[in-house]
């Protein structure tokens, strides 16, 4: 049979056709944000999850993890994910609460004494009642928590062994109400500074100390700019991975699934990874020239009774959300 233009035509419609039918998707590269630095183990469990998500959508679902605060500092960057500026962003509850006040809620001073107490806690009705606060700010937010660990105060001039010793001592927080007002009721002079700006206010004296878990007084150098370390293990964070509300609504349900399948699988190795690398971390650090100290904690928590510290608080995060930290920490104050 001769072609005639309209087959020859037609013929060439279907090949076109086809050919727009095998052609691989165009990939998509999504950004989260950080403010640890790379050498920390969520960095290195997200990392991994990433690239277990692209696998899942062949390629078409990339995230891509900006560390050491490169997108800005917390507050800035919590804008531009509210924003839909960036995708994603693992953020403590510290700083969160500048969003939902509850968010803090598991940073109460002198509150939990173990792990196991705060992952009950964390993966019980507590975490809850902070996602559903989260939520309601336009966020999505991922069931499980990565663990920041317990925090430690370090110092460059003197050890703190004893809540007396605080007095006076600039030292660098988190921008939170309830980390300032924790070490204002010990007659500290917390400021509040960005994690990318500590290692700078340290080492030009602009503060004297800083608290943070040893994780990252590991892997943001700490030990080259402070001397002593305290084991006042004073409040437990962690972090929450937030999406932007109206993006991830956007995504297709097997998409949902595979990234909320390898979030969770990253936030409960990282969990272990955790415990593991700061069970090493005092050796490495009195390698590296800093001087441990372990103050009696329950001395810091009869000062936090004898003072308004709880009783504040309990106002202001409300009796439904008290209750539900007593539950697993025991009475407060």
């Amino acid at each position: 049979m001769t072609p005639t233009r309209r087959s020859f035509v037609a013929s060439g419609l279907v090949a076109a056709s086809t050919f727009a039918v095998v052609r691989p998707a165009q990939a998509a590269t999504y950004r989260m944000a950080t403010n640890l630095p790379a050498g920390h183990p969520m960095i290195a469990r997200l990392e991994e999850a990433a690239r277990n998500v692209k696998a899942d959508t062949n390629g078409e679902f990339d995230i891509r993890i900006f560390p050491n605060s490169q997108l800005g500092g917390d507050l800035e960057v919590l804008s531009q994910l509210r924003q839909g500026a960036i995708q994603f962003y693992p953020l403590a509850g510290a700083q969160l609460s500048n969003l939902a006040p509850v968010a803090s809620l598991n940073g109460v001073g002198f509150a939990f004494n173990t792990l196991d107490d705060v992952w009950k806690a964390m993966d019980g009705d507590v975490g809850a009642l902070i996602r559903r606060a989260l939520a309601g700010t336009g966020l999505h937010v991922f069931d499980e928590m990565f663990d920041n660990g317990f925090r430690q105060i370090t110092t460059g001039s003197k050890p703190i062994e004893k809540p007396g010793d605080l007095a006076g001592v600039h030292i660098r927080v988190p921008p939170s109400p309830l980390s300032t007002s924790l070490f204002k009721a010990f007659g500290a002079a917390p400021q509040s500074i960005s994690f990318g700006e500590v290692y700078t206010a340290l080492q030009t004296k602009l503060v004297d100390g800083q608290e943070n878990p040893l994780p990252l007084v590991d892997s943001g150098k700490f030990y080259e700019v402070q001397k002593f370390v305290s084991l006042t293990n004073h409040m437990w964070d962690g972090f929450w991975v937030l999406a932007n509300g109206p993006f991830w609504k956007r995504q297709p349900a097997a998409t949902q699934a595979s990234i909320t399948k390898h979030f969770r699988a990253a936030a409960l190795a990282e969990r272990e990874d955790v415990v593991k690398l700061t069970s090493s971390l005092r050796t490495k650090l009195a390698g590296a020239g800093m001087t441990f100290v372990e103050p009696n904690r329950q001395a810091f928590r009869d000062v936090l009774n004898g003072s308004s510290f709880y009783k504040d608080w309990k106002e202001k995060f409300g009796p439904e959300a008290w209750t539900t930290l007593e539950r697993y920490t025991g009475k407060l104050g």
